[in-house]
């Protein structure tokens, strides 16, 4: 009988050291580098980081780490935390609220009209999100940011609806992903509505067995460009998170910069056997 005992304890023992150890092991995801991913932006004339986290096996893939721990402004990608935001401070309701348009002269003239919510983030309208953040103001906008834990946001007065764009804010592609990771699985410190409605406006596509959700950006300073793509693709019952941060090498055809930050992450997705293009 106490034999008997003493098996079940080493066994039970035994489980628990094993639970314990995964359990450290998703608070240390491993790093795994992907040539592959230098070799598409490199073809691309890029340079920069490609990151994926597939949340299933807890595992990093890149072409550089080093450079996924570097930040810089997120530009419009705080399109994201920005409706978060706006939601939760009920400046806007839903999907469906309208941005009116003042009927000045725009950037693009996707911009000169009413907007939804949804249209403006698809559109990526700089002037509807300027608009937002005045109304949610300094104080609030602070407070919430810390609340999501956003990268490190420089907010002032004189800033605020340009702190995304120019300046000292910084979010590095690792702290992207993170902050996807906590919004997809409801970790964040805001409503099960407010969640729903960033979700749906974030879908860009789906195929049969996939769908792709995100947000891109672009960023000029002191005359350089950085592009930004982010999101995730849900495949399967599995999630895979994503942060591209590029930079255009020395004689990159510029008209392309818009696209290409989509199409080199697609092709990296593709590479890993989570999408097909």
């Amino acid at each position: 009988m106490k034999h008997v005992i003493f098996v079940l304890f080493v066994l039970c023992w035994s489980c628990t050291e094993k639970k314990n150890t995964e359990q450290k092991t998703s608070t240390n995801p491993s790093q795994i580098v992907q040539k592959e991913f230098q070799t598409i932006l490199d073809k691309a004339n890029l340079n920069g980081v490609l990151l994926i986290y597939d949340a299933s096996k807890d595992k990093y893939h890149s072409n550089d780490f080093e450079e996924a721990k570097n930040g810089h402004v997120p530009a419009s990608t705080f399109k994201i935390p920005n409706s978060i935001i706006g939601l939760e401070n009920q400046i806007i309701e839903n999907e469906q609220t309208v941005f009116k348009w003042d009927g000045n002269e725009r950037a693009f003239s996707i911009w000169e009209k009413d907007l939804t919510l949804k249209e403006a983030f698809q559109a990526s309208c700089v002037p509807c999100y300027q608009e937002l953040a005045d109304k949610i103001g300094v104080e609030s906008m602070t407070e919430y940011l810390e609340k999501l834990n956003f990268g490190n946001m420089d907010v002032n007065q004189e800033n605020l609806n340009t702190f995304w764009l120019v300046g000292d804010s910084k979010i590095s592609p690792f702290e992207q992903i993170d902050f996807l990771v906590r919004f997809y699985n409801s970790q964040l410190p805001i409503s099960t509505s407010t969640t729903k409605i960033v979700k749906n406006i974030m879908k860009m596509e789906s195929g049969d067995d996939y769908s792709l959700s995100g947000k891109t950006g672009w960023a000029v300073r002191d005359g350089a460009n950085t592009g930004w793509f982010v999101g995730y693709v849900e495949k399967k019952g599995k999630i895979y998170y994503f942060a591209t941060k590029v930079r255009p090498n020395e004689g990159f055809d510029m008209k392309k910069f818009a696209s290409i930050r989509k199409e080199v992450t697609k092709q990296a997705l593709k590479e890993m056997g989570i999408m097909v293009l």
